[in-house]
């Protein structure tokens, strides 16, 4: 395991996990989700959805228990079809012993997929959360409908924290054909914050998700760089790992951003002090070509009933006392 052991009290994990598509089993004649259901080419059945939410709830479950000895007090996810699945995921053991809100708002994304946060109500209190539209659209100048960003808004343990949950346009027609829409996304999430910025004094800001592009990439560097943020996944970026696995090349695409506030020590603040992948053993490939890799639960139509093709990201953050 590449992540530490850390169980202090007044130490908090808040993380990112894309979910690999994880849709109920009903049919949404307004969405592209054919084939996650029972009579779709993926077979997706009632026992293989129920064993997918088992298989999530204990990774973010030993997330939160491996590094901070509780649950995330923050999950941002991606891959989401609706708010019925994300209940269900939270009902589901062993997060069903535990007092979870979600913050979700349906997107125009035509697959139905959407960015969500879990957040623990035993510290974290929800203040308010809206869906940041990203106008996308193709070269014939048409429209795009992809995934929305979510702002929520609250205070942990305290503090005020503002958090942005993105999933920003796929490479899938080329990283160079689709860069433009990835730059469109950082654009809009900057400009939102920046009038943040020009309303409040040094505000905690927390950027975290599946942004389709490494911390080198143009759109991140632009987004640090124009709200000068704090990026703890450039030190983790390696040929060897990273967050998804692709034609056996690792990538860093899932990463958590954070405001220089984050670096203070006055009392009743949180402090930065750690940030890392989730990558341990039960979630990877154990034998075979691609051992290592992330064990994900479909590869093409094929079903492996594994737990995503992506690994978890994380940072920590300690309450000053």
């Amino acid at each position: 395991m590449f992540f530490k052991r850390r169980t202090p009290t007044n130490t908090f994990t808040l993380g990112f996990y894309n979910l690999e598509n994880i849709f109920d089993t009903q049919d949404d004649p307004r969405t592209l989700d054919d084939d996650f259901t029972p009579k779709g080419p993926k077979k997706w059945t009632k026992k293989r959805y129920q064993r997918k939410l088992r298989k999530l709830a204990e990774t973010i479950h030993k997330v939160g228990k491996i590094t901070s000895g509780g649950i995330p007090a923050i999950m941002g996810v991606a891959e989401v079809e609706n708010r019925k699945v994300l209940q269900d995921l939270i009902n589901t053991k062993p997060l069903n012993r535990y007092s979870i809100g979600i913050a979700h708002h349906d997107s125009p994304d035509e697959r139905g997929i959407d960015t969500a946060l879990l957040y623990d109500q035993s510290c974290f209190e929800l203040s308010h959360s809206e869906a940041i539209p990203l106008l996308v659209h193709n070269d014939e100048g048409v429209r795009d409908y992809t995934r929305d960003i979510l702002y929520v808004s609250g205070k942990l343990n305290g503090e005020d924290l503002h958090i942005f949950v993105n999933h920003w346009p796929s490479r899938r027609r080329g990283a160079e054909e689709t860069e433009a829409r990835r730059l469109t996304a950082s654009e809009t999430l900057a400009g939102f914050v920046m009038d943040m910025y020009n309303k409040m004094d040094q505000p905690n800001i927390l950027i975290m998700g599946d942004f389709n592009d490494g911390p080198e990439a143009k759109s991140i560097q632009q987004l640090k760089s124009s709200l000068e943020l704090y990026n703890p996944m450039e030190k983790l970026a390696s040929p060897e790992r990273g967050s998804a696995n692709y034609r056996r090349s690792w990538s860093l695409f899932d990463q958590i951003l954070i405001s220089h506030s984050f670096f203070n020590y006055q009392k009743g603040t949180h402090s930065f002090t750690h940030a890392n992948i989730f990558d341990a053993h039960f979630l990877k490939e154990w034998r075979g070509r691609y051992r290592g890799n992330p064990f994900r639960t479909y590869v093409g139509k094929k079903y492996l009933g594994g737990y995503s093709d992506h690994f978890p990201v994380y940072v920590q953050l300690k309450l000053n006392s």
